[in-house]
């Protein structure tokens, strides 16, 4: 499958936003569903949002409340995921995904391609 490579991390103080970014193939973005999840110290992987390639979006409501959109621009191959009022438990590893269209995007086990990760850390 294609690469994914995920950044825009850093680190940020409770209250501030970044926006990370998952850059792919033209076919990917097109044709996947685009994920992202993370994986915070010593818990597992959790599905924060996804995109399809209809622009359907779905969350994580519990966890993102609100504060994080997903969005994609086909013409740049990217997909991003934009985080606002970021607080202390949002501090994670946070990777992109890609599926194949219609299996369930809130699994991992639907992803056939993973980007390495970018990290993300909110202090108080």
């Amino acid at each position: 499958q294609g690469q994914l490579v995920e950044s825009g991390g850093g680190s940020v103080q409770a209250g501030e936003s970044l926006r990370l970014s998952c850059t792919t193939s033209p076919r990917i973005t097109a044709w996947y569903t685009m994920g992202w999840f993370r994986r915070a110290p010593g818990k597992e992987r959790e599905f924060v949002a996804a995109i399809s390639r209809s622009d359907t979006t779905a969350y994580n409501v519990e966890s993102v409340k609100g504060r994080f959109t997903i969005s994609k621009d086909n013409r740049k191959n990217t997909v991003y995921l934009q985080m606002n009022n970021l607080e202390p438990d949002d501090t994670a590893v946070y990777y992109c995904g890609a599926a194949q269209p219609g299996a369930p995007a809130r699994i991992p086990g639907s992803y056939e391609s993973w980007g390495r990760g970018t990290q993300v850390t909110v202090s108080s």
